[in-house]
Protein backbone atom coordinates (compact mmCIF):
# COMPACT_ATOMS: atom_id res chain seq x y z
CA UNK A 1 0.00 0.00 0.00
CA UNK A 2 1.59 2.86 -0.68
CA UNK A 3 0.90 6.72 1.15
CA UNK A 4 -2.41 7.97 0.52
CA UNK A 5 -3.74 4.20 0.68
CA UNK A 6 -6.09 3.06 -1.52
CA UNK A 7 -8.87 0.81 -1.00
CA UNK A 8 -10.01 -0.03 -4.04
CA UNK A 9 -9.41 -3.47 -6.02
CA UNK A 10 -7.71 -1.89 -9.47
CA UNK A 11 -5.46 0.22 -7.50
CA UNK A 12 -1.54 -0.62 -6.30
CA UNK A 13 -1.11 -1.32 -2.75
CA UNK A 14 2.13 -1.65 -3.41
CA UNK A 15 4.80 -2.78 -0.66
CA UNK A 16 6.26 1.16 -0.56
CA UNK A 17 4.70 3.48 2.27
CA UNK A 18 7.33 5.55 3.85
CA UNK A 19 8.03 4.51 7.46
CA UNK A 20 4.73 2.48 7.53
CA UNK A 21 4.16 -1.33 7.38
CA UNK A 22 0.40 -2.36 6.53
CA UNK A 23 -1.91 -5.25 6.73
CA UNK A 24 -4.60 -5.30 4.30
CA UNK A 25 -7.64 -7.59 5.33
CA UNK A 26 -10.48 -8.16 2.50
CA UNK A 27 -13.34 -10.47 3.95
CA UNK A 28 -15.57 -12.83 1.83
CA UNK A 29 -17.98 -10.93 0.20
CA UNK A 30 -17.91 -8.64 -3.06
CA UNK A 31 -19.22 -5.70 -0.77
CA UNK A 32 -17.02 -6.09 2.30
CA UNK A 33 -13.40 -5.22 2.55
CA UNK A 34 -11.28 -4.65 5.99
CA UNK A 35 -8.24 -2.84 6.16
CA UNK A 36 -5.93 -3.26 8.68
CA UNK A 37 -2.55 -1.08 9.15
CA UNK A 38 0.68 -1.50 11.88
CA UNK A 39 4.30 -0.98 11.67
CA UNK A 40 5.71 -4.50 11.60
CA UNK A 41 8.59 -2.89 12.73
CA UNK A 42 6.90 -1.78 15.87
CA UNK A 43 6.69 -5.17 15.88
CA UNK A 44 9.47 -6.95 14.92
CA UNK A 45 11.41 -4.96 17.99
CA UNK A 46 9.05 -5.95 20.35
CA UNK A 47 9.00 -9.21 19.23
CA UNK A 48 13.51 -9.58 19.77
CA UNK A 49 14.16 -12.12 22.31
CA UNK A 50 17.52 -10.83 24.46
CA UNK A 51 17.80 -13.87 26.60
CA UNK A 52 17.51 -17.29 26.97
CA UNK A 53 14.35 -16.67 29.16
CA UNK A 54 12.61 -15.34 26.16
CA UNK A 55 9.52 -18.24 26.73
CA UNK A 56 9.12 -16.44 29.96
CA UNK A 57 8.94 -13.09 28.35
CA UNK A 58 6.63 -13.98 25.89
CA UNK A 59 4.41 -16.39 27.92
CA UNK A 60 2.00 -13.41 28.41
CA UNK A 61 1.57 -12.88 24.61
CA UNK A 62 0.39 -16.10 23.97
CA UNK A 63 -2.06 -16.16 26.65
CA UNK A 64 -3.85 -13.21 24.65
CA UNK A 65 -7.39 -13.93 22.89
CA UNK A 66 -6.89 -12.90 19.20
CA UNK A 67 -9.86 -10.15 18.09
CA UNK A 68 -12.30 -11.77 15.61
CA UNK A 69 -13.19 -9.12 12.86
CA UNK A 70 -16.39 -7.91 12.24
CA UNK A 71 -18.35 -8.01 9.30
CA UNK A 72 -18.78 -4.78 7.60
CA UNK A 73 -19.05 -2.88 4.85
CA UNK A 74 -16.91 -0.35 4.89
CA UNK A 75 -12.78 -0.61 5.11
CA UNK A 76 -11.56 -0.57 8.33
CA UNK A 77 -8.35 -0.47 9.98
CA UNK A 78 -6.82 -2.82 12.77
CA UNK A 79 -4.55 -0.56 14.94
CA UNK A 80 -1.09 -2.48 14.41
CA UNK A 81 0.73 0.39 17.06
CA UNK A 82 -1.92 -0.68 19.30
CA UNK A 83 -0.76 -4.61 19.13
CA UNK A 84 3.13 -3.28 19.45
CA UNK A 85 2.37 -1.71 22.16
CA UNK A 86 0.65 -4.21 24.05
CA UNK A 87 3.26 -6.61 23.28
CA UNK A 88 5.73 -4.42 24.78
CA UNK A 89 3.50 -3.78 27.84
CA UNK A 90 4.08 -7.49 28.34
CA UNK A 91 7.81 -7.62 27.21
CA UNK A 92 8.34 -4.79 30.19
CA UNK A 93 6.65 -7.07 32.51
CA UNK A 94 8.80 -10.07 31.76
CA UNK A 95 11.83 -8.08 31.68
CA UNK A 96 10.87 -6.83 35.37
CA UNK A 97 10.00 -10.37 36.36
CA UNK A 98 13.53 -11.16 35.11
CA UNK A 99 15.35 -8.20 37.24
CA UNK A 100 13.56 -9.33 39.87
CA UNK A 101 14.68 -13.27 39.99
CA UNK A 102 19.07 -12.80 38.94
CA UNK A 103 19.38 -9.11 39.49
CA UNK A 104 19.72 -7.96 36.09
CA UNK A 105 18.05 -6.74 32.77
CA UNK A 106 18.67 -8.91 29.76
CA UNK A 107 21.00 -6.51 27.23
CA UNK A 108 21.16 -5.97 23.63
CA UNK A 109 23.98 -4.93 21.60
CA UNK A 110 23.71 -3.16 18.11
CA UNK A 111 26.35 -3.10 15.64
CA UNK A 112 26.35 -0.10 13.02
CA UNK A 113 28.41 0.23 10.04
CA UNK A 114 27.98 2.44 7.97
CA UNK A 115 25.78 5.97 7.72
CA UNK A 116 22.90 5.03 5.70
CA UNK A 117 19.46 6.94 7.29
CA UNK A 118 17.17 4.15 7.13
CA UNK A 119 19.36 2.13 9.40
CA UNK A 120 20.29 5.05 11.57
CA UNK A 121 16.68 5.05 11.96
CA UNK A 122 16.24 1.51 12.60
CA UNK A 123 19.05 1.75 14.89
CA UNK A 124 17.85 4.50 17.36
CA UNK A 125 14.03 2.90 17.21
CA UNK A 126 15.35 -0.23 18.62
CA UNK A 127 17.41 1.70 21.49
CA UNK A 128 14.13 3.36 22.36
CA UNK A 129 12.12 0.19 22.31
CA UNK A 130 14.62 -1.02 24.89
CA UNK A 131 13.89 2.25 27.29
CA UNK A 132 10.89 1.50 27.10
CA UNK A 133 10.72 -2.03 28.10
CA UNK A 134 13.47 -1.76 30.55
CA UNK A 135 16.43 -3.90 28.44
CA UNK A 136 19.87 -2.47 28.85
CA UNK A 137 20.95 -1.47 25.80
CA UNK A 138 24.78 -1.33 24.06
CA UNK A 139 25.99 -0.03 20.73
CA UNK A 140 28.75 0.64 18.32
CA UNK A 141 28.85 2.41 15.04
CA UNK A 142 31.96 1.81 12.44
CA UNK A 143 32.70 4.44 9.61
CA UNK A 144 31.64 3.42 6.78
CA UNK A 145 35.18 2.01 5.51
CA UNK A 146 36.02 -0.38 9.03
CA UNK A 147 37.34 -3.42 7.85
CA UNK A 148 36.01 -6.55 8.59
CA UNK A 149 38.01 -7.33 10.90
CA UNK A 150 36.92 -4.65 13.11
CA UNK A 151 33.19 -5.57 13.03
CA UNK A 152 34.23 -9.11 13.66
CA UNK A 153 36.12 -7.99 17.12
CA UNK A 154 33.12 -5.80 18.00
CA UNK A 155 31.04 -8.99 17.95
CA UNK A 156 33.28 -11.45 19.56
CA UNK A 157 33.35 -8.30 22.13
CA UNK A 158 30.00 -8.78 22.50
CA UNK A 159 29.74 -12.47 22.84
CA UNK A 160 31.59 -12.58 25.62
CA UNK A 161 29.86 -9.87 27.67
CA UNK A 162 27.61 -11.39 29.95
CA UNK A 163 25.96 -8.68 30.47
CA UNK A 164 24.71 -8.92 26.50
CA UNK A 165 22.31 -11.36 25.99
CA UNK A 166 21.39 -10.37 22.50
CA UNK A 167 23.62 -9.23 19.39
CA UNK A 168 21.97 -7.56 16.47
CA UNK A 169 24.47 -6.58 13.53
CA UNK A 170 22.00 -4.33 11.46
CA UNK A 171 21.73 -5.09 7.88
CA UNK A 172 23.12 -4.06 4.87
CA UNK A 173 26.41 -3.89 5.78
CA UNK A 174 28.78 -2.14 3.39
CA UNK A 175 29.82 -4.55 0.08
CA UNK A 176 33.23 -4.81 1.06
CA UNK A 177 32.67 -6.77 4.02
CA UNK A 178 31.80 -10.36 4.33
CA UNK A 179 27.96 -10.39 5.78
CA UNK A 180 27.33 -14.13 6.11
CA UNK A 181 31.40 -14.50 7.89
CA UNK A 182 29.81 -11.67 10.04
CA UNK A 183 26.95 -12.68 11.11
CA UNK A 184 27.82 -16.61 11.54
CA UNK A 185 30.57 -15.02 13.90
CA UNK A 186 27.13 -14.22 16.24
CA UNK A 187 26.94 -16.56 18.78
CA UNK A 188 23.72 -18.10 17.99
CA UNK A 189 22.50 -18.46 21.77
CA UNK A 190 22.83 -14.27 21.29
CA UNK A 191 21.20 -14.45 17.86
CA UNK A 192 17.92 -12.37 18.24
CA UNK A 193 17.82 -11.81 14.68
CA UNK A 194 17.63 -15.53 13.85
CA UNK A 195 19.92 -15.36 10.91
CA UNK A 196 22.55 -18.20 12.69
CA UNK A 197 22.80 -21.56 10.33
CA UNK A 198 21.69 -22.92 13.46
CA UNK A 199 18.47 -21.19 14.04
CA UNK A 200 17.14 -21.28 10.69
CA UNK A 201 18.12 -24.39 10.56
CA UNK A 202 16.09 -25.24 13.27
CA UNK A 203 13.14 -23.34 11.92
CA UNK A 204 13.09 -25.05 9.05
CA UNK A 205 12.67 -28.74 10.69
CA UNK A 206 9.66 -30.25 11.99
CA UNK A 207 9.88 -30.88 15.45
CA UNK A 208 12.55 -28.33 16.30
CA UNK A 209 12.22 -25.01 17.75
CA UNK A 210 15.29 -22.30 16.99
CA UNK A 211 16.31 -20.44 19.82
CA UNK A 212 15.28 -17.31 18.14
CA UNK A 213 13.10 -16.27 14.94
CA UNK A 214 13.98 -13.94 12.59
CA UNK A 215 12.03 -10.60 13.95
CA UNK A 216 10.62 -9.19 10.88
CA UNK A 217 8.41 -12.36 9.98
CA UNK A 218 7.59 -13.18 13.21
CA UNK A 219 6.51 -9.79 13.39
CA UNK A 220 4.01 -10.57 10.38
CA UNK A 221 2.86 -14.02 12.19
CA UNK A 222 1.66 -11.57 15.20
CA UNK A 223 0.03 -9.42 13.43
CA UNK A 224 -2.18 -12.42 11.77
CA UNK A 225 -2.77 -14.23 15.15
CA UNK A 226 -3.38 -11.85 17.25
CA UNK A 227 -6.14 -10.20 14.66
CA UNK A 228 -8.01 -13.27 14.33
CA UNK A 229 -6.67 -14.23 10.82
CA UNK A 230 -6.57 -17.78 10.53
CA UNK A 231 -3.39 -19.36 9.15
CA UNK A 232 -3.66 -23.09 9.75
CA UNK A 233 -5.41 -24.79 6.15
CA UNK A 234 -4.96 -21.38 4.56
CA UNK A 235 -3.14 -20.90 0.66
CA UNK A 236 -0.44 -18.36 1.16
CA UNK A 237 1.63 -16.72 -0.91
CA UNK A 238 4.85 -14.93 -0.02
CA UNK A 239 6.30 -12.48 -2.51
CA UNK A 240 10.06 -12.18 -2.23
CA UNK A 241 12.88 -15.21 -0.80
CA UNK A 242 15.36 -12.75 0.86
CA UNK A 243 16.99 -14.23 3.86
CA UNK A 244 15.92 -11.59 6.34
CA UNK A 245 11.78 -11.91 5.39
CA UNK A 246 10.46 -13.96 2.95
CA UNK A 247 12.45 -17.56 3.26
CA UNK A 248 11.80 -17.12 6.79
CA UNK A 249 8.26 -15.70 6.64
CA UNK A 250 7.29 -18.85 4.44
CA UNK A 251 8.61 -21.59 7.06
CA UNK A 252 6.85 -19.76 9.88
CA UNK A 253 3.28 -20.12 7.64
CA UNK A 254 4.19 -23.33 7.07
CA UNK A 255 5.01 -23.97 10.77
CA UNK A 256 0.95 -22.72 11.13
CA UNK A 257 -0.02 -25.33 8.81
CA UNK A 258 -0.46 -23.38 5.96
CA UNK A 259 0.30 -24.50 1.82
CA UNK A 260 3.05 -21.76 1.05
CA UNK A 261 4.05 -20.98 -2.31
CA UNK A 262 6.95 -18.35 -2.82
CA UNK A 263 6.80 -16.30 -5.33
CA UNK A 264 10.05 -14.52 -6.98
CA UNK A 265 11.91 -12.71 -9.53
CA UNK A 266 12.08 -15.75 -11.89
CA UNK A 267 8.27 -17.20 -11.32
CA UNK A 268 6.30 -16.63 -14.29
CA UNK A 269 3.06 -16.57 -13.10
CA UNK A 270 3.48 -14.54 -9.96
CA UNK A 271 -0.15 -12.52 -10.70
CA UNK A 272 -2.02 -16.09 -10.91
CA UNK A 273 -0.34 -17.94 -8.45
CA UNK A 274 -0.79 -14.54 -5.48
CA UNK A 275 -4.48 -13.62 -6.91
CA UNK A 276 -5.57 -17.34 -5.44
CA UNK A 277 -3.94 -17.05 -2.25
CA UNK A 278 -5.98 -16.23 1.01
CA UNK A 279 -2.79 -14.73 2.63
CA UNK A 280 -0.14 -12.79 1.06
CA UNK A 281 2.99 -11.88 2.97
CA UNK A 282 4.34 -9.23 0.15
CA UNK A 283 8.53 -8.45 0.74
CA UNK A 284 10.19 -8.45 -2.45
CA UNK A 285 11.50 -5.05 -2.52
CA UNK A 286 10.07 -2.98 -5.31
CA UNK A 287 7.64 -0.21 -5.20
CA UNK A 288 3.90 -1.08 -6.99
CA UNK A 289 4.96 -4.13 -7.77
CA UNK A 290 1.44 -5.88 -6.76
CA UNK A 291 -1.58 -4.23 -7.41
CA UNK A 292 -5.12 -5.04 -6.61
CA UNK A 293 -5.94 -7.31 -9.78
CA UNK A 294 -2.93 -9.78 -7.55
CA UNK A 295 -5.18 -10.18 -4.57
CA UNK A 296 -8.42 -12.05 -4.49
CA UNK A 297 -11.68 -11.11 -2.61
CA UNK A 298 -11.46 -11.95 1.38
CA UNK A 299 -7.75 -12.29 1.03
CA UNK A 300 -5.15 -11.31 4.09
CA UNK A 301 -2.15 -8.48 2.94
CA UNK A 302 0.88 -7.72 4.80
CA UNK A 303 2.94 -5.44 3.07
CA UNK A 304 6.62 -5.63 4.83
CA UNK A 305 7.76 -3.16 1.93
CA UNK A 306 9.69 0.08 2.44
CA UNK A 307 11.03 2.13 -0.45
CA UNK A 308 11.24 5.61 -0.94
CA UNK A 309 8.75 7.36 -3.80
CA UNK A 310 7.86 10.45 -5.02
CA UNK A 311 4.46 10.52 -3.15
CA UNK A 312 3.37 13.93 -5.02
CA UNK A 313 4.48 12.50 -8.35
CA UNK A 314 2.24 9.57 -7.64
CA UNK A 315 -0.47 11.00 -5.78
CA UNK A 316 -1.10 13.01 -8.96
CA UNK A 317 -0.73 10.33 -11.26
CA UNK A 318 -3.57 8.16 -9.40
CA UNK A 319 -7.37 8.50 -9.72
CA UNK A 320 -8.77 8.53 -5.91
CA UNK A 321 -12.04 6.59 -6.23
CA UNK A 322 -13.37 8.75 -2.98
CA UNK A 323 -12.32 10.83 -0.09
CA UNK A 324 -13.84 8.11 1.91
CA UNK A 325 -11.89 5.24 0.42
CA UNK A 326 -8.04 7.07 0.78
CA UNK A 327 -5.93 8.22 4.07
CA UNK A 328 -4.71 11.34 4.13
CA UNK A 329 -0.75 11.27 3.00
CA UNK A 330 -0.14 13.68 5.70
CA UNK A 331 -1.52 11.60 8.38
CA UNK A 332 0.49 8.79 7.23
CA UNK A 333 4.14 10.58 6.96
CA UNK A 334 3.67 12.81 10.22
CA UNK A 335 3.06 10.08 12.11
CA UNK A 336 6.42 9.28 14.83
Amino acid sequence: MAAGTLLHQSLPFAPHLVTQRQLLVQPTGASRRTCCSGRVAAAKQSCTNFSRHQPRIMAAAQQVEPEVFEETHEAERIDGKAIAQAIRKEVAAGVTELREKYGKAPGLAVVLVGTRKDSETYVRNKKKVCEEVGIASFGETLAEDATEEEVLKIVQGYNADPAVHGILVQLPLPKHINEQRILDAVSFEKDVDGFHPQNIGCLAMRSRDPRFVCCTPKGCIELLERSGVPISGKSACVVGRSNIVGTPAAMLLQRRDATVTVVHSRTPNGQEICSQADIVIAACGKAEMITGDWIKEGAVVIDVGINAVDVSRRAESMQYPTAQQCLDTSQILNKP
